[in-house]
């Protein structure tokens, strides 16, 4: 029997725990171009209404966190703030998108529906009171340092600082030099807290640093590693899709083939209507 998990609304359009279908947050990692970030949000957005998922559109302004100071990062928080308005606008779509700094929270949730925070800084308090204080919904990923439970202290900082509307995400623990693995008896202890659950199901597939100067990765892994949280009950997936991973501007390794990612998430409602007697 699944815990039971506060529904969390995203913007009027739909909630996301309730033990209901799970949602998919899902788009490139990063903002490489208005007409490739265009064209895989319409391409998600017409596979899920096919399937019957809601989806929230993911992608990076910038990455902050790179392996190599040479790396390619985004656009930038201006030009990659009217994309994400684009998406929202004409595909009627809503966003979610990283924050790095506590200054960039006020002018982030002008346009995110979902602010997240980055795995590295979970634990950073002036962040996580920003983004709170918004009033937006915050999806935190749980550090790669951290225990399940210790994501209580997270969200005791969100709560106290008046938001109630919080995703925990999982996206893998550290287990030893440039690897994860993901216990999926973590995601049963972050249900515990009452709030949604949500697995990353693609950095979850990294090998941190495993390419010297950049991250590598097993894209291969991704969907069985979807399927097992989905069996074990999660309220939401986020997948980064790209359609052309292998010459991405970060994350290539471990993101998805936008041509595949129809077949995974037709694998993906079969267990979920399993496990949730759907």
């Amino acid at each position: 029997m699944l815990i039971p998990t506060h529904e969390i609304n995203i913007s009027n359009r739909f909630s996301i725990g309730g033990n209901g279908r799970f949602a998919l947050i899902a788009g490139p990692c990063a903002i490489e171009t208005e007409e490739m970030t265009m064209e895989v949000a319409q391409t998600l957005k017409s596979i899920c209404e096919d399937l019957g998922i809601n989806l929230i559109f993911k992608s990076s302004f910038d990455k902050a966190n790179r392996s190599s100071v040479k790396s390619p990062r985004g656009v930038g928080i201006k030009r990659g703030l009217e994309i994400l308005q684009r998406v929202k606008m004409e595909l009627d779509l809503p966003i979610v998108t990283d924050v790095h700094e506590s200054w960039q929270c006020e002018i982030v949730a002008k346009v995110a529906d979902v602010l997240q925070i980055p795995a590295f800084l979970s634990r950073q308090t002036d962040l996580l009171v920003a983004a709170a204080k918004t009033g937006k919904v915050v999806n935190v990923k749980k550090g790669q340092f951290m225990a399940p439970w210790d994501m209580k202290n997270v969200v005791d900082k969100l709560r106290d600082s008046g938001n109630e509307s919080i995703l925990l995400c999982e996206r893998g623990s550290s287990f030893g030099y440039n690897n994860l693995v993901v216990d999926m008896t973590g995601l049963v202890e972050m249900r515990k807290f009452g709030f949604p659950v949500v697995f990353d199901a693609t950095h979850s597939v990294q090998k941190p640093g495993g390419q010297g100067d950049s991250t590598g990765g097993n894209r291969e892994m991704i969907p069985y590693l979807m399927r097992a949280a989905l069996a074990v009950g999660v309220d939401a997936v986020f997948a980064e899709v790209h359609p052309d991973p292998d010459h991405a501007f970060s994350d290539g390794p471990n993101q998805i083939y936008l041509s595949d990612i129809r077949g995974i998430l037709e694998q993906a409602i079969l267990i979920d209507n399993t496990t949730k007697g759907i």
